[in-house]
């Protein structure tokens, strides 16, 4: 027999239901949220459970379910500060749900996420959040077990996989406008992807695009700098490498923090003011960005949204079991610009 605190019996289903003067099944129904159950029921019911203090059995109910009650969670690096933020988020929310985040690193290689959706460890979970940086549209989804799945970032798998996304576009737009709204007219873009045509990447350029080509602005080549790795020592290579070659600018734009807060340090060191020569914004409001000197104006993407609608969907997958009656879904959470001193804020 289960015991509690100092020795006393743990109390069970029959006590809950005994106090609040129901069957077992009801409270059995009520615990499982089991939609037939009358709302006053379920009220009567749940503050039975908290007067006698009972506490559910997960690993029972899990094996009965044939449920781990564990979720993987793939993302490409834990040492860039917003995957490590949205991991964060991810085990937050999930222990919300009584789940267990199982986390594994990518790289960003393709080979390698492919390999996550195989991984004997990750097999082992109800269900994989996937953040891919080198998965491209024609990658077909190979998991021929159906484990339930949820993609973080652009929609790649066809099927029923549900996909939860930034408004990337949106969003490079309008910290691109913010900066011009400043009257700043040569915007730098930091981080380009020479040829990529539909990653993050391309959608951040096209935002960053509009919002010159509304205003009457012409994108000069020589502003738009290109950066394949988004991590802070890049940021500070190629910021260091721009300022050497005499290119002018009076304002950066980077494609995240990370290529920001390295892009500060190179401004700093060559003596350009942030933001009087120079307005600088980010992308992706990562901790750190609040604590440089002149802190960074960013956007942040809804990182605590994007991390509670990828669990919610997956768990609503697991608990769908394969039957095929939850359409694919695609959410992307609203963003917001956070106005700091790197742009005058």
């Amino acid at each position: 027999m289960a015991t509690g605190p100092e020795g006393r019996a743990a109390p069970t289903l029959r006590d809950v239901a005994q106090v609040a003067g129901v069957s077992f099944k009801t409270v059995s129904n009520v615990l499982n949220d089991h939609p037939q159950v009358r709302p006053a029921t379920r009220t009567k019911v749940l503050a039975a459970v908290e007067q006698v203090g009972y506490r559910p059995n997960l690993a029972a109910r899990n094996l009965r379910l044939g449920r781990s009650g564990v979720i993987g969670l793939a993302v490409p690096e834990l040492g860039q500060a917003f995957f490590a933020q949205l991991a964060d988020e991810v085990i937050r929310v999930a222990a919300e749900q009584d789940l267990v985040v199982l986390v594994e690193q990518t790289g960003g290689l393709r080979e390698r996420e492919l390999e996550a959706l195989r991984n004997p460890r990750l097999s082992l979970t109800d269900g994989l959040l996937l953040a891919p940086l080198g998965l491209t549209q024609d990658d077909v989804l190979p998991d021929p077990a159906g484990r339930p799945l949820v993609v973080l970032g652009e929609p790649l798998f066809p099927g029923p996989v549900d996909h939860v996304t930034m408004q990337h576009e949106a969003a490079a737009r309008a910290a691109t406008e913010h900066l011009l709204g400043l009257g700043r007219r040569r915007v730098m873009l930091l981080g380009a992807h020479a040829t990529e045509r539909t990653g993050v990447a391309a959608l951040r350029y096209a935002g960053y695009r509009e919002a010159l080509t509304a205003a009457g602005l012409a994108v000069d080549d020589d502003l738009v700098v290109p950066v394949e790795t988004w991590d802070r020592s890049s940021g500070a290579e190629a910021m260091a490498r721009v300022l050497d070659a005499g290119v002018r600018m009076d304002a950066v734009f980077a494609m995240n923090d990370d290529l920001a807060l390295g892009a500060l340090r190179s401004l700093q060191e060559r003596g350009v003011a942030v933001p009087g020569d120079v307005a600088l914004m980010g992308f992706d409001d990562v901790a750190d960005g609040r604590y440089t000197y002149p802190s960074l104006t960013t956007v942040e993407p809804g990182r605590h949204d994007i991390a509670r609608a990828a669990v919610t969907m997956l768990s609503e997958r697991i608990a769908d079991a394969g039957t095929g009656a939850i359409e694919p879904r695609l959410t992307a959470p609203e963003f917001r610009l956070v106005v700091r001193e790197s742009t005058g804020g």
